[in-house]
């Protein structure tokens, strides 16, 4: 995975092969298979470069069905489906040498004004700098080092804000499976509002599976444990900047059947900014 944030920004720079049809690179990386978050920015910026520029996205709901492989580019087809006096539809194919893996929609909005209420932020939360990184909490229990975990990640900087195993700073009688992490890109990204809500997607998907297994003593990554991310739905609701720290308050209310669903809620400077529902497989090992 990208490196540092240039790669990063590098990785979302998508080449237009002709309308409605775009090319994503992939990054050096020893993952397996793309990783879920890469795949659903690419689309993101795709669809959106066919929409007006008046309208944002404010939902977007995503099936993955292959694996993406990292030896290849992804072509991304959107297809407009409804330009409306407020709305505008995309669907977005993504294939891979000729197969398809992955499809999403996306609901566009313009801007209007209506109601207004949110969730508070949830408290009491660890600052930041008070929290160790992700890479010392999950790399080591997954087996790999601090430093590998870094250099996949090196684009994010991530905080482990604590979760609900025993021991794990967050106790929470009403949910056994819940975590939160503090996020952020590793530096400043330009003043474009469209890539950061690319890079929110693409961070979204880092750690919410995850969550689903909080209870069951294994972690993603772990050989005791076979995981993917099947589907990914996400909503924005107000505008967050993805290089300046953003909390990510994440549950699962359920895990059955070896599938996890996990649902999270996105917070910067005490406001709520996005929202994320995903359900992935965690099948046990041996």
């Amino acid at each position: 995975m990208p490196r540092s944030l240039d790669e990063l920004i590098t990785l979302l720079d998508l080449e237009e092969l002709e309308v409605g049809l775009f090319r994503g690179r992939q990054p050096e990386t020893a993952l397996q298979r793309a990783f879920g978050g890469q795949v659903l920015s690419q689309a993101l910026l795709a669809s959106g470069r066919t929409v007006a520029s008046d309208r944002s996205p404010h939902s977007l709901h995503a099936y993955f069905l292959l694996p993406g492989r990292t030896d290849a580019p992804i072509i991304y087809d959107v297809q407009s489906i409804r330009d409306g006096g407020s709305f505008s539809a995309r669907r977005v194919e993504a294939r891979q040498h000729g197969k398809t893996i992955f499809y999403m929609t996306t609901s566009y909005h313009r801007a209007e004004h209506g109601f207004e209420h949110a969730d508070p932020v949830p408290s009491p939360v660890p600052l930041p700098e008070q929290c160790p990184t992700l890479g010392e909490v999950l790399g080591g229990a997954a087996g790999r080092s601090a430093k590998a975990w870094s250099q996949e990640w090196g684009a994010l900087e991530v905080r482990y804000a604590g979760d609900s195993r025993p021991g794990g700073g967050l106790d929470d009688p009403h949910h056994p499976a819940r975590a939160r992490v503090w996020v952020r890109t590793a530096g400043s990204l330009p003043d474009d509002a469209t890539l950061h809500r690319a890079v929110l997607a693409y961070l979204s998907d880092l750690t919410l599976l995850g969550v689903s297994t909080v209870p069951h003593g294994v972690v993603i990554g772990s050989p005791k444990l076979q995981a993917a991310s099947l589907d990914h739905a996400m909503w924005f609701h107000r505008p967050i900047r993805a290089d300046e720290w953003i909390l990510y308050d994440q549950i699962s209310p359920s895990a059955a059947h070896a599938l996890g669903l996990s649902t999270g809620r996105l917070f910067q400077d005490g406001v709520l900014g996005a929202a994320v529902a995903q359900e992935g497989l965690i099948r046990p090992v041996g």
